[in-house]
């Protein structure tokens, strides 16, 4: 069974980089990387930037059973986030209790990239996902890190399908 406690650290193995689960006090700073990467791609956001911050950590609150988030810290800066959304799955004869994964919103400021930062925390959410028995966990990725994932174990899968809505 998953528990909302169910934690996890990864040694970044990068001087003083560190990846951790996101605790309260992280929050704030996540969100203003979520908002960061809206404006980098460009697009407008259709709340001001405090509405959004608030709204975004109260609902991580609300949904920390069911996403998780390692955050990849520097220091004491919020450099990187990837979020976890678990997905309970119809039990089965053989498995009562089944989840799979799917990672969502995985950033890395732009002056930290193309270090293997962002590879870190694909590493940490992939772990996480071993730690809690996930079935099988996909990823809905940008054109840009779709090499980033296969270079971590992500491959294509023909019985996978989506509808655009």
């Amino acid at each position: 069974m998953l528990t909302p406690d169910s934690s996890f650290r990864h040694d970044g193995g990068m001087d003083d980089v560190t990846i951790h689960p996101a605790v309260p006090e992280d929050l704030p700073a996540v969100a203003a990387l979520r908002w960061n990467w809206l404006r980098e791609n460009g697009d407008a956001p259709a709340v001001i930037r405090d509405e959004f911050v608030s709204h975004f950590v109260d609902w991580a609150g609300k949904h920390a059973e069911t996403h998780r988030c390692p955050v990849l810290v520097r220091g004491t800066t919020v450099i990187g986030m990837a979020w976890l959304a678990l997905v309970p799955r119809v039990p089965t004869p053989r498995s009562l209790s089944r989840y799979s994964g799917d990672v969502q919103c995985v950033y890395v400021t732009p002056g930290e990239r193309n270090s293997g930062l962002g590879g870190k925390l694909i590493d940490a959410v992939v772990e996480l996902e071993r730690k809690l028995g996930l079935e099988r966990v996909t990823v809905h990725s940008s054109f840009r890190a779709i090499s980033a994932y296969c270079r971590h174990g992500f491959t294509a899968s023909p019985r996978l399908l989506q509808k655009h809505l």
